[in-house]
């Protein structure tokens, strides 16, 4: 009869301290993590909703490196358009040049500045993302445009896939080479490298160039309105990215905040917990030492 009581005490003891050490080691997790619960049946409705906002944080990460891309294949694509503006106005300044009194051979040398700002308007046109796309190609991995001598033929696609930025929102992060080097002249569609290249080879070839002269003026006023409307929507688009992002910091803020509140533990009623349930692991510990060294004789006794 007391081998069987001494036995359940010994159990009930040690499993009221198990009890207790792993009470404590909770609270002490709770602590270290900030979080209340440590599996889904602590608080099965708490968890379900933590698991949708973990979700949702999870899409805003990926919105924001959606966003990230997009603006930085803008702020590219707004420095080239800065330096295709430059080029259309040096242009411009040559063609006026040209139209004056010169020598063959002076026209021949605007002839030969003009072909190598048509070089350089065909590097910006290829020039790539930050993804390895071309800047001005669309979605296409090659070059945006072949040069054909004179002119050059657009080879990238006739598209932007727009980019994600949350919310059913999107943003089309660049821009197709028609919609930038497209242009209209005298009822007749062409573009830019074949205006300056058509302009290079008068100026080079002698003879009456003015006809040339004022069709290349009339394209590169054309041009610039194109790369000046295209600056613009870069502007634009811009804008919107940092508008959606300021969105999704202050919803990330508020998700932070229901997260604590849902599942987040209260540090300081929690450091509380911790210190009682260790006194009382402490206290229950030093008892069973006690009892546990009384002998069969003085518990008779």
């Amino acid at each position: 009869m007391v081998s069987l009581s001494t036995s359940a005490f010994y159990d009930r003891s040690l499993g009221q301290m198990n009890a207790l050490r792993v009470q404590a080691e909770d609270l002490n997790r709770q602590i270290i993590s900030q979080e209340r619960l440590s599996r889904s049946s602590d608080d099965p409705v708490a968890a379900a909703r933590l698991r949708t906002l973990n979700r949702g944080e999870r899409l805003a990460q990926i919105d924001q490196s959606n966003s990230d891309t997009a603006q930085t294949d803008l702020k590219l694509a707004d420095s080239a358009l800065g330096s295709i503006a430059t080029a259309i106005l040096q242009a411009q300044e040559l063609a006026v040049r040209a139209g004056g009194t010169l020598s063959a051979e002076q026209r021949a040398a605007v002839g030969q500045e003009i072909a190598g700002l048509r070089e350089t308007l065909l590097n910006l046109a290829n020039a790539r993302s930050s993804g390895g796309h071309a800047l001005f190609g669309g979605q296409t991995t090659g070059d945006a445009y072949s040069d054909t001598g004179t002119g050059a033929t657009y080879i990238g696609t006739g598209s932007v896939d727009p980019a994600h930025l949350g919310e059913g929102q999107t943003v089309l992060p660049g821009f197709t080479g028609p919609e930038v080097f497209s242009i209209d002249v005298n009822g007749t569609t062409t573009d830019l490298f074949t205006v300056l290249g058509n302009l290079a080879a008068a100026l080079q070839g002698g003879g009456d160039t003015s006809a040339a002269t004022q069709d290349a003026l009339a394209g590169l006023e054309s041009g610039l309105t194109k790369v000046s409307t295209a600056q613009t929507m870069t502007g634009a688009r811009l804008n919107w990215i940092e508008l959606m992002d300021n969105r999704r910091e202050t919803t990330g803020e508020l998700v932070a905040e229901e997260k604590a509140a849902v599942g987040g533990a209260d540090i300081a009623s929690t450091m509380v917990r911790l210190q009682e349930a260790m006194t009382v692991l402490e206290a229950s510990q030093a008892s069973f030492v006690q009892l546990s060294n009384l002998s069969l004789f003085n518990i008779l006794r």
